[in-house]
């Protein structure tokens, strides 16, 4: 049951994204126009502590009008590596400089739609580096303990959906089962 994209325009375009339109063939023969944007990736990074608490970022997103938790994170800059980008991220919304980052995952948010992918990293420890350049980014940044963390997804406290699954993986990672840590060779 596979599309078969035929052709791709360009409707509209800027440094952030572009829009375009696709001639869609579907198995049946049939043809649609599906429109779709392509975003540059996007690099999201945190720090788990040794007392298990992540960093987040308390922050308005206006679009949705809603208002919840998230880990750092923004585009990739042309030429640059995403371990990097997301770096730099996290220092930039939190003051905070990591450690040695580790993958977590890369995640297509809404593939439907878009070509965006989402790489998280985490690190497990980091340096405070002072107030952070893009603090206008959140309204606070905390320490938040990993054990809350299926509790605020459940309250909808983490809209976003990648937000969400990272923390939700974080927390297996480090609580697990019996919730104490799990070995660093993970």
């Amino acid at each position: 049951m596979q599309w078969t994209k035929q052709n791709e325009q360009a409707v509209y375009a800027n440094r952030w994204f572009k829009v375009n339109l696709a001639d869609v063939e579907l198995p049946d023969g049939r043809h649609l126009d599906h429109f779709l944007i392509r975003l540059r990736p996007v690099a999201v990074a945190t720090v788990v502590n040794e007392q298990n608490e992540v960093l987040l970022l308390w922050r308005h997103r206006f679009i949705t009008d809603s208002w919840g938790w998230e880990l750092a994170a923004g585009v990739v800059e042309d030429g640059e590596d995403v371990a990097v980008a997301a770096a730099r991220e996290l220092e930039e919304e939190t003051g905070w400089r990591p450690g040695p980052l580790r993958h977590l995952m890369s995640v297509e948010p809404s593939n439907g739609l878009t070509d965006a992918r989402h790489h998280v990293y985490w690190a497990e420890e980091g340096r405070y580096t002072g107030h952070p350049v893009d603090a206008f980014e959140s309204d606070r940044r905390e320490w938040v303990p990993l054990k809350l963390v299926p509790d605020i997804v459940a309250r909808g406290e983490v809209p976003a959906a990648t937000m969400a699954a990272a923390l939700l993986m974080l927390h297996q990672l480090r609580l697990g089962q019996d919730n104490g840590p799990t070995p660093h060779g993970l």
